[in-house]
């Protein structure tokens, strides 16, 4: 159903008038909310447990970022916008808490109330809550912000908008949502959508904005400078209205975070080193014990913090488009991981430093469990038991190489696969009964050093079998045309997961992004098993059922065999100038979202 959107009222007493003629019932306000039991902090909480409510503030931080950018507006899928913008430029209705595997508190809303069964959500704004501009943030911005990004915003946000029955002013600062299904996690997601100024927008053309608008807020930072392509520069605001909340108290106190772009990860590394970059995160642990020996790091100038974690995996690698032909047959897919000689390569490039992905959530309670599947993961499954691939029910496991370059064991087995499906070698060329060469195109962005060096040595593995894939590196701006579009056979694919996945998991793997643009769907997977167990991990009414849904997830997507998985991130390598600092306490997601700059301060000895 369409959501319908109801006059504004003119005072709370009219409001609750209207409750009681509709016959709702009123839920007490909550501080915060959890999406199983009671969110960890008290309403009194006076900070969050990861933030030095003590920090200083000041000094500036400066991250190396590759490729560009060409908009600012990070809430449409037209144009490459630098990631940070959309957590570090936007606040939503409330905020998240990363010591907690998924609570909420209050933000731009100072309550929460949720009705039976959590079949609709009411928020109270902040009397306080202001846009940098000074103007307040009224339910009107609010309203008119969720009709927009579901309409015209990008895909993500359309999935919550068409869950959404009802949206309506209960009062000069009330806005309840009631939902057009069951579902739990609903009540926490609408709190979590970025809120625009209405008025800076809605004489604009929202979807084709991309440099000329800079983005009017309620955050903590405003962009003060960009040049595109080059560098943004975001100051703290120092009339952000939300500094002495308990959940702001010591976050944000960096006066500046810089984005600076550079052509390959090869330049920004160097710029680090050379001191124009303060922090660097580092995903090649080989490089982390081999390469951070310059004099700045010999001086003590800069330091290197490892950051554990508790989060999932998620999956990192190089994904097949099922949309074309050639990627259709598992065993094609297969064959094109046998072939992946992931022990060899990590020994060349990391010196064996990091372990593989073996699961969409390996490194997690999340994750699927070795050999058969038993107990309600079995029973949830077996409904599907006719489309589900080999090893989805039995057990899978990823195939290892003994190390050596040659990899004959699964290059025999890839080969095995492929003629199984119809490929064999003739005249040295893999072809299949029509004579057609196997052929596919390989998409990489510019300046991903080293995904390009993987695929260099794949490469030369593939022509053992007898495919020569075409290698294409775009720009950044390109890059993500072709991916929001799917125009890519196989290309670089990286997707983090939480401890709680819910409602995006539709969007990572769901069936309406084998069509629609933008989603992570980018594998154009269509599983009514995997959108099954996505329904029973939403509408878990036990953890018991919550684990045993999310492991059945993990198993359809491991056996359905459509990325080629590499490494695990399973700490943070960071490293910085010793005059940037963090609290002791980290948070069970680690250097995640919220983490870095959020809680670290500049602080000179």
């Amino acid at each position: 159903m369409r959501p319908v959107f109801f006059r504004h009222l003119a005072a709370a007493g009219a409001a609750a008038a209207l409750m009681s003629v509709a016959g709702f019932a009123w839920a007490a306000p909550q501080h915060g909310i959890a999406m199983y039991g009671d969110p960890a902090l008290p309403p009194d909480f006076e900070h969050l447990p990861y933030a030095n409510p003590d920090a200083p503030t000041g000094g500036r931080i400066v991250t190396g970022e590759t490729g560009g950018f060409d908009s600012l507006n990070p809430h449409i899928a037209k144009g490459s916008v630098p990631w940070q913008l959309r957590f570090l430029a936007y606040e939503s209705l409330l905020g998240r808490s990363w010591d907690e595997p998924f609570s909420l508190y209050g933000l731009l809303a100072e309550s929460i109330e949720v009705g039976p069964n959590r079949g609709w959500a009411e928020f109270t704004l902040r009397e306080e809550a202001r846009f940098s501009d000074g103007s307040p943030v009224t339910v009107e911005d609010v309203m008119w912000s969720y009709e927009t990004l579901g309409t015209e915003g990008h895909p993500r946000y359309h999935g919550l908008w068409n869950k959404i029955e009802t949206m309506e002013q209960t009062g000069p600062r009330k806005i309840r949502f009631t939902f057009a299904e069951e579902d739990r996690e609903l009540a926490l997601l609408v709190g979590m959508r970025p809120i625009l100024k209405k008025a800076q927008w809605q004489d604009k053309d929202f979807t084709r904005s991309g440099l000329d608008n800079i983005p009017v807020s309620t955050a903590p930072y405003v962009i003060e400078d960009f040049e595109a392509g080059r560098f943004v520069s975001l100051k703290r605001n120092p009339e952000y209205w939300g500094k002495d909340l308990p959940f702001r108290r010591g976050t944000n106190v960096i006066d500046e975070i810089r984005m600076e772009f550079y052509g390959d990860g090869s330049v920004a590394f160097e710029a680090f080193k050379a001191g124009e970059v303060t922090t660097n995160r580092e995903f090649n642990g080989g490089k982390w014990e081999t390469q951070y020996d310059f004099p700045a790091f010999e001086r003590g100038d800069v330091i290197k913090s490892v950051i554990p974690h508790q989060r999932p995996s998620g999956i990192t690698g190089f994904v097949m488009n099922t949309r074309r032909e050639i990627f259709q047959d598992w065993r094609v897919r297969d064959a094109l991981i046998h072939a992946f000689n992931f022990e060899y390569i990590n020994e060349t490039l990391t010196g064996g430093e990091q372990p593989r992905i073996t699961s969409y959530y390996s490194n997690s309670v999340l994750a699927m469990r070795d050999g058969p599947a038993e107990g309600l993961v079995a029973e949830f499954l077996e409904p599907f038991e006719d489309e589900l691939l080999p090893g989805a029910l039995e057990g899978y496991a990823l195939p290892q190489a003994d190390g050596s370059a040659r990899n004959r064991k699964n290059i025999a087995k890839a080969m095995d696969l492929l003629e199984q499906a119809g490929w064999t070698v003739q005249d040295g060329v893999m072809k299949n009964a029509e004579g057609q060469p196997f052929r596919f195109e390989i998409l990489l962005s510019q300046g991903a050093n080293e995904e390009q060096s993987m695929i260099d040595l794949y490469t030369q593995a593939l022509e053992r079998l007898g495919i020569s894939p075409t290698v294409t590196v775009v720009d950044s701006a390109q890059y993500k045309d072709r991916t929001n579009d799917y125009d890519f056979d196989m290309t670089y694919y990286r997707v983090g997961v939480s401890l709680s996945p819910g409602n995006e998991q539709r969007l990572y793997w769901g069936s309406e992004g084998v069509e629609a643009p933008g989603t992570k769907n980018w594998m154009g997977m269509n599983s009514p098993a995997a959108e099954a167990m996505i329904d029973k991990l939403v509408n878990s009414e036990s953890r018991e059922q919550f684990l045993a849904s999310v492991r059945a997830l993990d198993r359809v997507l491991t056996a359905g065999r459509y990325v080629i998985p590499i490494y695990q991130f399973n700490i943070s390598r960071i490293a910085h100038v010793k005059e940037l600092k963090y609290p002791a306490h980290i948070p069970m997601y680690g250097d995640w979202i919220g983490w870095q700059p959020d809680v670290w301060w500049y602080e000179e000895d």
